[in-house]
């Protein structure tokens, strides 16, 4: 059996967050469900379901669904339709391909007022003579049936002849019921291909036609179309998907090291989530930043805190760091963002621990100490002189900053200096030279 469970409505659920409660839509198709339940009491704000295609025998367990306006079981096992009057606000239903054999159940649709589609194409019943004109008055509020629409004039003719309707929907009826009582008292293989065999003895087994022979005729031989063939059919299926699905080899993991044989604490991250390590100074606390995923729920983590390190286990998988301090693990405390989802574990350092100061810059030390004699010149105030060799010793010299000049370019300068002065100039000899 494949039941409904809570584990598979969240996994449906992706779309709201994984949150049933207030689920609105739903699709449970192709997931071998055989019977509906639980839907009804933990998705009460449900408007569209769907669960067509499946092994579904009966509509039953939604009557609580008041709100629910779109039911697809197309594709099952249903063979009346029943039990849908609790469900007030339904406007569609989809009842493709199934086997429904008795019309009159249509009917019990009557108590849903706003009902506007209804499909039942593929159903035994519409082969019955007058299967639309008996569906059109039955159901007055209907507006679309089996994908056309249902026009003024079709309900009046409709209700035209109602009587004789009537009475061929039951003669369609007991000849229905008939041919499915007979065709499950027919044995194989002009009826159902569903075999079982006793193997009593030994010589049963040889006299019996091997498994694979008649695998092949199930499949190669014509048969009914009914629940019990559809059933046998999907068991078969399943049987030959189970034997042909390969188990995977189980690699044994190595054993996770957390802490090594010498006490050392490995700093571990499997989940490969984003932190931060950071020490608050004005509380004394070093102060871990973990980024879960926002939506992930709290009850999927595991914190511990020690000493001199932290864990914290996200959904199995284990995270792990070294604390650059000691902290105290009673006084510790763990808390969960509202915006980010992200754990913020606040751990105070333990009474006595040590902090690390940042170095203070110092002055070198000099070379070697110098002589008493320099160390008294210091005390006494003696201004200090460099002593330079005085054979290295470089001085300007004056004398040359001038060059020398001979004595015939003075005496012909002179001449052209005379020979430009005025007539009533006087050479005063105490007053020097200008140039």
């Amino acid at each position: 059996l494949h039941p409904v469970t809570e584990e598979l409505i969240r996994r449906r659920a992706e779309h709201n967050d994984c949150e049933i409660l207030s689920l609105e839509e739903v699709s449970l198709h192709q997931q071998d469900i055989e019977r509906i339940e639980h839907v009804d009491r933990w998705c009460r704000e449900l408007r569209i379901l769907y669960l067509q295609n499946n092994l579904i025998p009966r509509i039953e367990n939604v009557g609580r669904l008041k709100k629910l306006e779109y039911l697809n079981l197309a594709l099952n096992n249903i063979q009346v339709i029943e039990n849908l009057e609790g469900c007030e606000s339904l406007r569609k239903l989809d009842l493709t391909v199934n086997f429904v054999g008795l019309l009159s159940s249509v009917e019990s649709l009557q108590h849903n007022a706003h009902l506007r589609e209804l499909f039942l194409v593929g159903n035994p019943c519409t082969e019955f003579q007058g299967y639309r004109q008996y569906v059109v008055t039955a159901l007055p509020q209907l507006k679309w049936l089996d994908g056309t629409e249902i026009s003024r004039s079709e309900r009046i003719r409709a209700s035209q002849g109602l009587e004789q309707v009537r009475s061929t929907t039951r003669q369609g009826e007991e000849t229905r019921d008939l041919e499915v009582k007979a065709n499950l008292i027919q044995t194989f293989p002009d009826g159902l291909n569903v075999c079982v065999f006793l193997l009593s003895s030994q010589d049963d087994k040889e006299n019996l036609r091997s498994a694979e022979e008649e695998e092949q005729d199930f499949w190669h031989t014509p048969c009914s179309f009914t629940p019990e063939s559809r059933l046998e059919a999907h068991r078969r299926l399943e049987e030959e998907k189970n034997a042909n699905r390969k188990e995977p080899e189980k690699k044994n993991k190595p054993p996770r090291t957390l802490i090594t044989a010498d006490g050392r604490v490995m700093n571990i991250n499997e989940p490969k989530l984003a932190f931060s390590l950071t020490e608050d100074e004005e509380n004394d606390a070093v102060v871990l930043d973990l980024a879960v995923y926002r939506h992930m729920d709290t009850s999927l983590m595991d914190v511990d805190v020690q000493p001199t390190y932290a864990r914290v286990s996200v959904k199995g998988k284990m995270f792990q760091v070294v604390l650059p301090a000691e902290v105290k693990p009673d006084s510790s405390t763990a808390r969960r963002s509202q915006t980010t989802g992200h754990l913020v574990l606040t751990m105070p350092r333990a009474e006595g621990e040590l902090r690390v100061q940042k170095p203070v810059p110092r002055r070198r030390r000099d070379a070697p100490s110098r002589s008493s004699a320099e160390d008294r010149n210091r005390k006494d105030k003696i201004p200090e002189r460099l002593e330079v060799d005085p054979s290295k010793r470089k001085s300007v010299d004056i004398t040359n900053i001038v060059s020398e000049r001979s004595s015939g370019e003075d005496l012909q300068e002179k001449q052209d200096l005379t020979a430009e002065l005025p007539e009533g100039f006087m050479d005063d000899p105490e007053v020097p030279p200008l140039i």
